[in-house]
């Protein structure tokens, strides 16, 4: 099993900051990937980024460039930095690691005003 808990978000204007970190525990030695998904009210749970054990990244399309994912694997977190941040990236934002199975945190939420 492993349990995830995030941290950060909040509200922010248009063009503004946020990080949003996670901190694994449990069967780490298992995890894989590590990563964030997001769903905004009536859509579909999207990927936003996810980064392996080795430091390789994907992006979703609508964060690249934008978004950036690290990960300290010593410290078993994976950290999300949002810049120039829309309000269209307002949602539900998800830590999800894979060891195995997929496993979830409970999810923070992220306001973009304009």
């Amino acid at each position: 099993q492993v349990q995830l808990v995030e941290s950060g978000g909040g509200s922010v204007q248009a063009g503004g900051s946020l990080r949003l970190s996670c901190t694994a525990s449990g069967s780490i030695f298992r995890i894989n990937l590590m990563g964030w998904y997001r769903q905004a009210p009536g859509k579909q749970r999207e990927l936003v980024a996810r980064i392996t054990s080795g430091g390789s990244s994907v992006y979703g399309d609508s964060v690249e460039g934008r978004f950036t994912i690290s990960r300290d694997n010593a410290k078993n977190t994976v950290t999300l930095q949002m810049s120039s941040l829309k309000p269209e990236d307002t949602a539900v934002y998800y830590c999800s690691a894979f060891a195995s199975a997929n496993y979830w945190g409970k999810g923070i939420l992220v306001t973009v005003s304009s």
